[in-house]
């Protein structure tokens, strides 16, 4: 009740400025605007995959953010794919407290440290294998790929401040979500329940479980999602140190099969795996990244997909980025092979 009351002392100080004739704008700030862009060029050595991609588009992004009533946070961005066009995120945050806030609209799961990271700040020239699988980047269940979001309801907040240098020592997110991803409305009626709890012991490190309780339809199937993780992460002075594993339960919609009277699953049901990455700063524009990423695409050993990756980053200027990659994939369902990647960011 707190919350509503601190939301409804702004509204008379509002009616107040308006009823003197101040403009609407006096109420928000100067919208950002930015925006930033990946090329890259890809090749492989794996059979059938003709030398890989060649030069290609990643993508180009852009956003704007600002605020309202200096309480009301908002940000929207889009995403343009060689001709694909689309929104990526919208949504409107009341951010009174650092304690409790509560966003609405269109934006990143609470599943996985690495979710939330910008393109730009992951250090490798693609997500981790379970990032992509298990929280909505070309999800392991049959839905395309969302880019780890979906739409609907979130509360978190910072508890705990330290005496000592202000870090919180609490972090919560809970989530109800439509859980179809972005830019489509709801199949059923029931929602997705996500949430993380991360505790920092000292600054900069920081621990955190993640639950995800829900269910994903296509075609007129529904399949479970249920998932768990357990993460940790440490950032100080540009070195840097994540790792995380994932747990899935739940079928596929391919593993879905009916002869018109019988339905039947085949298939585990299960998922996971797991990476770490590690990132070492030589100076203020070289840093290097290393990451063994694994991945069991039916929680058994004849589905492991396993990648270890070596990653310079070049900070050419802080807007511009030059990411060298190679990687060593070994898949168990098929021959090892490698992968060589040169990727530019710039922004503005």
């Amino acid at each position: 009740m707190t919350a509503i009351a601190a939301f409804l002392t702004i509204l008379p100080a509002a009616a107040e400025e308006l009823q003197y004739g101040r403009a609407i704008t006096d109420f928000t700030t100067t919208p950002k605007l930015g925006g930033y862009v990946i090329g890259k060029y890809a090749f492989s050595d794996e059979a059938g995959k003709h030398n890989g991609d060649g030069f290609t588009q990643r993508l180009v992004r852009l956003y704007m953010d600002g605020s309202i009533l200096s309480d009301f946070k908002y940000r929207v961005q889009v995403q343009i794919n060689n001709a694909s066009f689309h929104m990526k995120d919208f949504y409107l945050e009341w951010a009174h407290w650092k304690e409790f806030s509560v966003k609405v609209g269109q934006f990143k799961r609470a599943f996985l440290f690495e979710n939330p990271y910008n393109p730009w700040n992951v250090g490798f020239g693609d997500y981790s294998q379970i990032t992509k699988k298990l929280s909505g980047m070309g999800d392991y269940c049959g839905e395309v790929n969302m880019g780890g979001r979906d739409q609907g309801i979130q509360i978190q907040g910072d508890l705990l401040p330290s005496a000592v240098d202000g870090h919180n020592y609490l972090h919560y997110q809970l989530q109800l979500m439509n859980g179809q991803g972005i830019n489509t409305a709801d199949a059923n009626t029931r929602k997705d329940v996500i949430g993380t709890l991360q505790v920092q012991p000292i600054k900069d490190l920081y621990v955190g479980v993640f639950g995800w309780v829900g269910n994903f339809t296509k075609d007129g199937v529904t399949v479970d999602r249920n998932r768990w993780a357990l993460s940790a992460k440490y950032e100080h002075n540009d070195w840097s140190a994540r790792f995380e594993y994932a747990h899935a339960n739940g079928h596929k919609i391919s593993d879905y099969q009916t002869d018109g009277t019988t339905v039947t699953f085949s298939g585990t049901g299960e998922a996971d795996g797991w990476y770490l990455a590690v990132g070492v700063p030589f100076n203020d524009w070289f840093k290097l990244y290393t990451k063994y990423d694994f991945y069991r695409d039916q929680a058994t050993s004849e589905s492991m997909s396993s990648i270890f990756s070596i990653a310079p980053n070049i900070q050419i200027h802080k807007n511009l980025m030059l990411q060298l990659q190679y990687n060593y994939v070994d898949k168990r369902s098929s021959s090892s092979h490698t992968e060589l990647w040169a990727e530019i960011y710039f922004r503005f």
